[in-house]
């Protein structure tokens, strides 16, 4: 029966439905273990059948109970616990259950040896047969980072890894072991080879917020020149092509990073709309947009540019290009929120091909399943949220391929896993998308690095008369509220000849039994 199961905060925390902190006068929380120990006792009396002198007309089946201690102790006690043993509705005894932290430290040579622990579960249990089970969770991002192209501070990607047979403290994870890669990505880091893209995203967020608002919150341009002479160039350029075609203009767009231009590249079919994104999009003010949009619509009145455009665009400046087409441009009033309005529907329309572009043209999906995300039956603010969400599951891919070196077959069911949650769930970079993987996709990131974590069940017995004893090691205090200090750093002091040991948490979890018939 399992007593004890790891947060995501990797504490190791009561499974139990009740968890039971006591206050007394100065909001303690936590008591010297003697206290604990005695509400136990009450506890487990207060359910025992044979305890008929206290003269109890029903025995009522009590929550698990939990009390935290304050370690003071000699063995340093940090949780006691009890819950009860039931066949059907009768109470057949009470599952104890302790848990002793100590540290942090460098020196390997206190912990436990992994013999001496079976041996002693044993002699504890009366067992003759235990079965072990290893635990070990690896941080990749500081062994995968190269050189500047590194991940946000809130950015984090793990590797859990569970064998079974363990053959010693602290062994590295067989190759057989199962593996579960968990990835929790922040957008937004300027080293990121999508950084370009990401504030793209970021000026039509503001044009967003300024549409709803009525308040524009105008970034920093991206372009040292103005963004009504870009444009000005822009079109005196077409006017030279005549009918312009699709044109790449990898010059005046930001440069993908050179290490990830195998699988994100700029597109070559950018229409006449999104290169007038790309010029625009470095407008730093109302007055400015309304300039470069009045320059825009004299152009296609006077005739002198025929633009291509994709086909589907729905935007007001598409209608006007397809308008021209025939000769007659409609009058729009460049006032109000009309001008914001014109210049976000452009930008959703660029920015949602892109990511298209990327998932299809690396066979991560299909347009079926991405109809979602780039549908325009929703209004424009719900349009600006579901590309957020395309923007985060990009920095996903580009992060495991370029960090990790993730091929196709492993990129392919992540990417199922954030669009499966990203239908049915709002924005949230701190989510933690999980994948099984082999552990040999990742060993070389791991295997010289030492663990943030591992740990070793012992197990006996089966069913309500299983029996566990967990040894683990952390770089973070097993239970919450353990005093904190040191936590995670690298002990300068020489230990055992190496001149750089992980500080851990050392922590042993133990269960007993008292049956009752």
């Amino acid at each position: 029966m399992a007593w004890v199961e790891k947060d995501r905060s990797d504490h190791l925390v009561p499974t139990p439905l009740l968890c039971i902190n006591f206050v007394i006068l100065a909001d303690v929380q936590f008591f010297p273990v003697h206290i604990p120990r005695q509400l136990i006792s009450l506890y487990t009396m207060a359910q025992n059948p044979n305890m008929t002198h206290l003269k109890i007309s029903e025995l009522v089946v009590l929550p698990p109970l939990w009390i935290r201690c304050d370690g003071s102790d000699p063995e340093h006690t940090y949780w006691l616990g009890a819950e009860p043993l039931k066949a059907g509705n009768k109470i057949t005894g009470i599952s104890f259950h302790t848990v002793k932290c100590d540290g942090p430290t460098a020196d390997k040579t206190c912990f436990v040896n992994l013999e001496e622990l079976k041996t002693a579960h044993k002699v504890k249990h009366h067992s003759s047969i235990v079965t072990t089970k290893g635990f070990a969770q690896y941080e990749l991002i500081s062994a995968a980072a190269m050189d500047d192209t590194t991940l946000g501070c809130e950015s984090n990607i793990s590797v859990d890894i569970t064998w079974h047979t363990v053959d010693k403290i602290l062994q590295a994870p067989p190759l057989c072991s199962a593996a579960m890669l968990n990835i929790m990505m922040e957008s937004g880091d300027p080293r990121s080879p999508v950084y370009p893209l990401y504030r793209e995203l970021q000026f039509l967020l503001a044009l967003a917020e300024g549409l709803k608002t009525g308040v524009t919150e105008w970034p920093e341009p991206l372009e040292t020149q103005p963004a009504f002479e870009l444009v000005q160039e822009f079109l005196l350029g077409n006017c030279c092509l005549g009918f312009a075609n699709a044109t790449s203009i990898k010059s005046d767009t930001a440069a993908v990073d050179s290490s990830i231009k195998s699988i994100f590249s700029e597109r070559g079919d950018l229409d006449f709309v999104e290169q007038l994104w790309c010029k625009m999009k470095s407008v730093c003010s109302y007055q400015e947009l309304v300039e470069c949009l009045t320059l825009v619509i004299k152009f296609l009145e006077h005739g002198e540019i025929q633009p291509w455009i994709h086909q589907g665009s729905s935007s007001l400046l598409s209608k006007l290009i397809q308008q021209s087409y025939h000769g007659k441009v409609e009058a729009v009033s460049l006032s109000g929120i009309t001008p914001i309005q014109m210049l976000l529907e452009i930008g959703l329309d660029k920015m949602k091909k892109d990511y298209v572009s990327f998932f299809i043209g690396q066979e991560l999906t299909t347009l079926i399943y991405l109809d979602y995300f780039v549908s325009t039956s929703v209004d424009l603010q719900e349009q600006v949220h579901r590309v957020q969400k395309l923007h985060h599951m990009l920095e996903i891919m580009v992060s495991c391929t370029v960090l990790l070196q993730f091929k196709h077959e492993n990129l392919f069911p992540l990417t199922q896993t954030c669009l499966k949650y990203y239908k049915e769930n709002p924005l949230n970079e701190k989510q933690v998308f999980q994948l099984p993987i082999r552990p040999a996709l990742v060993k070389k990131f791991y295997q010289n690095d030492h663990p943030e974590m591992w740990k070793v069940d012992i197990t006996s017995g089966h069913g309500q008369k299983e029996v566990k004893t967990t040894w683990q090691v952390s770089a973070k205090p097993p239970v919450e509220h353990m005093p904190s200090n040191n936590i995670g750093l690298f002990c300068d002091s020489t230990v055992n000849g190496s001149s750089e040991e992980r500080m851990y948490f050392v922590a042993m979890a133990e269960c007993s039994q008292v049956h009752f018939t």
